[in-house]
């Protein structure tokens, strides 16, 4: 029986580091999935062409990568909904900060969206994070993970420099990639 993981980035795209990702993923044969902010998407259309393109998967993570507490529901849906034109209807959703209140999550269901959480947070973004301490959340992987990475400035070089070490791990491990599907 085959094992199954799912390689997301959260954040981008951004022209800074988005490119070198979909270098690295094309390199080592992965599809991967990308929730992505629609600011971003709407600054970088290029980019977003660019993922589709290659055959990856995208997600929304809110227009302006918004925390779902103490935002209304309406207002919070609407900001979701805003993305549509710059992901081309994607009903895959992520929360920014895996944090969303009950009824944004009964409303976004209830217009089709599928919300995506994680099991594996690499933590790529904190200033204190390694190579070491990423791969350390890695190896924890199991059948049917969904990991978190970020093509964002803050996760950078050093999330750069991991994701080919990861890949190769969960290679070795006898994982197989996919993308997530609503």
């Amino acid at each position: 029986m085959s094992k199954h993981v799912y390689i997301t980035f959260d954040d981008g795209p951004i022209p800074e580091i988005t490119p070198a990702v979909l270098d690295i993923l094309r390199k080592e044969g992965v599809l991967a999935t990308f929730f992505m902010v629609g600011e971003n998407a709407m600054r970088y259309p290029d980019l977003v062409d660019r993922v589709r393109h290659e055959g990856h998967r995208i997600g929304c993570h809110t227009y302006h990568h918004l925390k779902g507490w103490g935002m209304s529901v309406n207002d919070y849906v609407q900001d979701v909904d805003r993305c549509d034109p710059y992901l081309g209807g994607t009903r895959l959703f992520r929360p920014p900060y895996g944090r969303i209140r009950i009824p944004q999550w009964i409303r976004l269901r209830k217009k089709g969206y599928k919300i995506v959480l994680w099991n594996v947070l690499t933590r790529d973004y904190h200033p204190l994070s390694t190579c070491e301490t990423m791969m350390s959340f890695v190896r924890r992987s199991r059948n049917g993970s969904i990991i978190v990475f970020h093509d964002s400035l803050k996760a950078g070089q050093k999330m750069l420099d991991t994701l080919p070490i990861a890949i190769h791990w969960l290679k070795e491990q006898g994982f197989m990639f996919d993308v997530l599907t609503t």
